[in-house]
């Protein structure tokens, strides 16, 4: 049996994270400059497939060692984290805007 509105909320999910994406770009690069899109296509699409595999495979691992509110406390931390140093300026940003000053 298959849980319809968690596989819409699955789509949904990845599908407006990849929106925009350095694999969006790069599938937009390599269609733009290739005489076979379909060849593109499915190299992109196969290899979303696998890094989904993965990464479902791998969760459901962990959440087989953990509990599932641990899991997703470690996933909330681990964005939270990407997000700060996302925000933190580098120091070799900071030394540039200091040498261009």
């Amino acid at each position: 049996m298959v849980d319809w509105h968690l596989l819409g909320l699955s789509f949904v999910a990845v599908f407006l994270s990849e929106l925009g994406d350095k694999s969006q770009v790069a599938a937009i690069a390599l269609g733009g400059s290739s005489r076979f899109p379909k060849a593109v296509f499915l190299g992109t699409a196969a290899a979303l497939l696998l890094a989904s595999f993965l990464g479902v495979w791998l969760g459901e691992g962990t959440a087989q060692l953990l509990p599932a509110a641990w899991v997703k406390g470690i996933a909330a931390a681990g964005f939270g984290i990407m997000g700060i140093r996302l925000l933190w300026p580098q120091a070799e940003e900071a030394t540039e805007s200091e040498v261009e000053s």
